[in-house]
């Protein structure tokens, strides 16, 4: 199975950890991984700041990065979802509509390729911890990826899992939210840390690097001691 990563701006820039990660749990997944050096923004933050021709230049790069991939595979809910907004952004356009239900057709989220595409629930991981998850909002809502995570972290051995409280709350980030409303936003990441805390876990995993910027941020400087890691973090061990 020959699968393309797609590697998000966060985790190329920030978290590089959580692009060899997802790289080495594909391999070891039996996967043919390679990487299109075309490729770049999704067009996420341009497109929900209103800027809708600008956005669509990037999101055609990424058409042509990724055209001849037999399946695209991200470390992020949130910016795979928006490789499946592109279908409604190009319908009717005659040049683009094609590629875009292509891309969409053929782009999974990491927990979600790995559980509903090749079936696997088991990556054969241990983790000595306890752990809590925050579902982001975009992953849950708009890709509609629940069940996996959940799968996959089950059958990690020596992990602890804890229920996170109010779990589809959302932390706060937003990607252009945080900053466009940032007073909201402080509140909203505060009370999510609060609930981080209640659970009483050494760590935090989430599919999102936005969010667990956010969230990881937060809690530095509330001086909370709880690790913050991608969930491929945790699939690689």
């Amino acid at each position: 199975m020959k699968v393309s990563l797609f590697i998000t701006c966060l985790c190329d820039i920030m978290s590089s950890d959580v692009g060899k990660d997802t790289v080495e749990i594909l391999e070891k997944m039996g996967c043919e991984v390679d990487f299109p050096e075309l490729q770049t923004c999704c067009g996420q933050p341009a497109y929900n700041s209103g800027y809708l021709k600008e956005s669509k230049e990037s999101m055609k790069q990424m058409m042509r990065a990724f055209q001849d991939s037999e399946y695209v595979v991200g470390p992020s809910g949130s910016c795979v979802s928006m490789l499946h907004e592109y279908p409604h952004i190009f319908k009717g356009d005659p040049e683009w509509e094609e590629a875009a239900n292509d891309l969409a057709g053929k782009s999974y989220e990491l927990t979600q390729f790995l559980v509903d595409i090749m079936g696997v629930t088991d990556v054969g991981s241990k983790f000595k911890g306890t752990v809590t998850y925050h579902p982001s909002c975009h992953m849950t809502r708009l890709l509609g990826v629940k069940d996996a995570p959940m799968t996959l972290l089950e059958n990690v051995k020596g992990l602890e899992f804890v229920e996170l409280p109010v779990k589809e709350d959302c932390c706060g980030f937003g990607g252009t939210f945080a900053v466009k409303n940032p007073v909201i936003s402080e509140q909203m990441v505060q009370e999510k840390t609060e609930h981080v805390t209640e659970t009483g876990a050494e760590y935090l995993v989430g599919g999102d690097m936005g969010c667990l910027m956010n969230i990881g941020g937060r809690l530095t400087r509330n001086g909370q001691s709880v690790k913050v890691l991608h969930i491929a973090n945790i699939l690689n061990q």
